[in-house]
């Protein structure tokens, strides 16, 4: 009498898990329509900081039409939302930004950051009870300026979350994205009108004040380390040249490798700032107008997860680059297990920020890139989830 042969334990785990992503893959790729005109949507629409009501509501409803959950607004924010599915003991966050750059739209490609999410969290939705998750998409606004995560992790947003996830286009493909911590301020000198012939003496010049912070900040930028950096532009000094102006302001952004280095660097460029207003006897007011990015911080874990999906995806293989930007999923990285990888969509032709790179973000490549990295991360998610039951 012959027996039957038992499967392999591990030999059956092997074949369950390449069918459930087999048909993780097949579930994204049936909403790759919806996806698409998603991603075009925003792009023909785009809207800034805190102004994402339509691109909001698009990925939102796109996501309650399919079953999730959906809270809008959420977290104390008018164009944030939080959509959920399933009840496994694995919460996976997956970001959706979807704010644009005022006067360049979507030359940042948050279009395709925006739809990739939906459509990793669409790719789960009908497995999440099996693969042991609970699907979390958080709608985040003002990534560009405004740091909406910082906001929404504060809010608690994050809370409870074991893993977050997000994919960004770009000129290359990078698996360990690193950046820089990053902080804004605002400054304004008060100083006292005068005419420059009548009265010069009664005058105390902003705009000199001014001045003399900026040349401060160029002997400055002698002795910091190589990867600060300290960048800015004056927004008013003066309306006329017949009169001492009794006001100026600026904008300046500061950046370092880590949130530690950044708090010294804030010390040193407000001391600069300082000293404008006591060479010239003007008053000055620092302000920060948003919370600072802090430095992404990659989880090697969910890297090594998410560049093995990407090479079976057939994705290009990763380079390896030292910081050249900032985003707020990195405060969401220092609390939570976090990737952000990136994803090419121009093959180096330009980058974030330019205006061909908003042309890209509608090109097939582009439009490729978003169905990978709703694939990508959907496996990645329950790669995590699996190691974890």
């Amino acid at each position: 009498m012959t027996v039957p042969a038992v499967p392999h334990p591990e030999t059956a785990a092997d074949e369950r898990s390449r069918t459930l992503r087999a048909a993780v893959r097949e579930a994204v790729e049936g909403h790759a329509p919806a996806l698409l005109e998603l991603s075009r949507s925003l792009h023909a629409e785009p809207e800034t900081a805190f102004e994402e009501h339509r691109s909001a509501a698009r990925c939102a409803g796109l996501l309650a039409a399919h079953g999730f959950d959906v809270t809008a607004p959420a977290h104390g924010l008018d164009t944030a939302f939080r959509a959920t599915i399933g009840s496994g003991p694995v919460t996976v966050a997956i970001a959706c930004e979807y704010d644009a750059l005022p006067g360049l739209g979507h030359a940042c490609g948050h279009n395709l950051i925006a739809a990739a999410g939906v459509g990793a969290a669409l790719g789960l939705a009908p497995y999440a009870d099996e693969l042991g998750l609970t699907v979390r998409v958080i709608g985040t606004p003002a990534e560009e300026r405004g740091a909406g995560k910082a906001l929404l992790l504060d809010a608690g947003a994050f809370d409870g979350v074991d893993a977050a996830m997000m994919v960004h286009p770009c000129p290359f493909e990078m698996a360990d994205f690193r950046s820089f911590a990053l902080g804004t301020l605002d400054v304004t000198y008060t100083g006292r009108a005068a005419h420059p012939s009548l009265n010069p003496h009664e005058g105390r010049n902003a705009a000199d004040a001014l001045t003399v912070a900026q040349v401060a900040l160029g002997l400055l930028r002698q002795q910091l380390p190589a990867q600060w950096r300290v960048h800015g532009i004056t927004t008013a000094a003066g309306t006329a040249p017949n009169a001492i102006p009794d006001r100026a302001t600026a904008t300046y952004e500061i950046r370092a490798l880590a949130a530690e280095d950044l708090r010294e660097l804030r010390q040193r460029v407000e001391d600069c700032f300082r000293a404008g207003a006591l060479a010239t006897d003007c008053e000055v007011e620092l302000e920060r107008p948003e919370p600072d990015y802090l430095d992404f911080r990659g989880d090697p874990e969910l890297i090594g997860l998410w560049s093995a999906n990407a090479r079976e995806l057939g994705r290009a293989e990763p380079v390896e680059r030292p910081p050249f930007a900032c985003t707020d999923m990195g405060n969401v990285s220092h609390a939570v297990p976090s990737i952000h990888p990136v994803l090419d969509i121009s093959g180096g032709a330009c980058g974030p920020h330019e205006a061909a790179f908003a042309e890209a973000a509608l090109s097939p490549v582009a439009e490729q890139a978003l169905l990978d990295g709703a694939v990508g991360m959907a496996w990645t998610a329950a790669d995590f989830a699996a190691a974890r039951i």
